[in-house]
């Protein structure tokens, strides 16, 4: 722990798993002036039609600090007191930030940015993320062998797969669940393999099957980074349909932590991760690190030319793509400064139609920086383009007032005690109160704001 508490001493050879070097002898950042690397502007930053205030302005420079050359916001980090660091840390772990930041200080040599106490709290969740990386690998491994055992049709989705393109190492990422796509021929083989490996079916929602194991009562935030024998695995569905394209007919074969396995082509791994971005956006809350990887990935490709002529033929099978896609290079563009690659951007970003360009400068850095639970300004979005013809998922009466309880967090074990009986409903009550809140408070906050979007249009025509 003395290495902990005093950052200027540690080693440069400290390591810890999958190679993260953990350099903390920074001595660049001082409290008392400004540090010797030069900050410059960045182009298209800041557009937001309300100035964002506060915690909203220190989240902004955080998330500026992932760009080449660092903009002149990220010197706003040099005035955070150790009290805000220890509010921002609540921001970052949620936002799955936390990681990728202290690594990109790290890389910047700016670790004394950040009170020792701060420091110490994220190399230590860096350390015990590593060792939930770690776990979260073997039992990937120990499905995907099954599944291969028993010629399943499959492939990993997101998670481990958007590796190394998206995040620099694994152990950076803040990944809550195993993905894989399956067959619609080898879903309930899927499911028997899971079933015999202790998990429950939790739900079903669309083509999507969430399963569960050793699920615990009482877990908050404390514990995401913590390596617990309790995994949740989802099963997307592809259907079997005749003459349409298959994801599973173009996968790839990589080989990735000592074992052969099936990931989607590059171009559908881009495409899916974009179009996953979309859909929290268009939702109450979206997590930055979404964000962030689709903007690493798609600079990894930027000058590839020919990567970006067939994305936008596969782009066309799916109606939502060029529409997704436009959102959310716009949105990080909007925020970080320019990045995209005008392969990219010419058949995406340049065919949104207006209002949706409109939403994107007005509330774009409100729904980046957003506080957790988030809020309902995404149903704007949705209201335009449903006039446009572009259905959501859920109406937007139905997204104000929900008439459905949420489902269970955990189902009830067999031969369970009396206290986890307790703890199970005292979890299902609290969750049920606090989106009780959430839709009376954000409902009226978006009657409200519904207006003041009708004047913004009028004014923009």
């Amino acid at each position: 722990m003395e290495l902990l508490s005093n950052r200027g001493r540690a080693s440069d050879d400290e390591v810890c798993a999958f190679g993260t070097t953990i350099c903390a002898g920074s001595q660049i950042a001082q409290r008392e002036g400004m540090p010797t690397r030069t900050f410059r502007p960045q182009v298209n930053i800041n557009t937001a039609s309300r100035p964002l205030r506060g915690e909203q302005l220190i989240r902004e420079a955080i998330l500026l600090t992932f760009c080449d050359p660092l903009p002149a916001e990220c010197s706003r980090l040099l005035k955070v007191s150790d009290k805000e660091w220890e509010i921002l840390l609540r921001w970052l772990d949620i936002s799955g930030l936390a990681l990728n930041f202290l690594n990109q200080l790290i890389e910047l040599d700016l670790c004394d940015l950040l009170p020792s106490a701060v420091f110490t709290r994220l190399y230590l969740n860096l350390i015990d993320n590593s060792e939930r990386t770690r776990g979260m690998i073997g039992e990937s491994i120990a499905i995907q062998q099954e599944f291969q055992a028993t010629g399943l049709s499959y492939a990993n989705l997101k998670g481990l797969s958007l590796w190394p393109s998206s995040v620099a190492k694994p152990e950076l990422r803040s990944q809550f669940d195993l993905d894989f796509l399956v067959g619609e021929q080898s879903a309930q083989e899927a499911r028997r393999i899971l079933e015999r490996k202790g998990y429950r079916l939790y739900a079903i929602s669309g083509r999507s099957w969430e399963f569960k194991r050793n699920e615990r009562p009482g877990l908050s935030l404390q514990h995401l980074y913590k390596n617990l024998p309790s995994y949740s695995v989802e099963l997307h569905i592809e259907p079997s349909t005749r003459g349409s394209s298959s994801l599973l007919d173009r996968l790839e074969m990589r080989d990735l932590f000592g074992m052969r396995m099936p990931v989607l082509s590059p171009v559908d791994l881009l495409l899916g991760q974009g179009l996953h971005a979309f859909k929290h956006i268009c939702g109450e809350f979206s997590r930055v690190a979404h964000l962030l990887e689709f903007r690493r990935h798609v600079l990894a490709r930027r000058d590839d030319n020919a990567f970006w002529g067939e994305l936008q033929l596969a782009a066309r099978e799916n109606p939502r793509a060029s529409l997704g896609l436009g959102v959310v290079t716009l949105l990080i563009t909007r925020v970080m400064g320019d990045f995209a690659p005008e392969g990219l951007t010419n058949w995406t970003v340049d065919g949104l139609s207006r209002t949706a360009r409109l939403w994107v400068e007005t509330y774009g850095h409100r729904i980046v920086f957003a506080s957790h639970p988030g809020s309902k300004l995404y149903l704007l979005l949705q209201q335009e383009l449903e006039s446009a013809g572009t259905a959501g998922k859920r109406s937007v009466r139905n997204s104000l007032l929900p008439f459905r309880f949420p489902p269970p967090v955990i189902r009830a074990f067999p031969n369970e005690t009396l206290s986890v009986r307790i703890r199970r409903y005292y979890m299902q009550l609290e969750l049920i109160l606090a989106r009780l809140h959430f839709h009376i408070v954000e409902g009226l906050r978006f009657k409200l704001e519904s207006r003041r979007w009708r004047r913004i249009k009028e004014l923009a025509r």
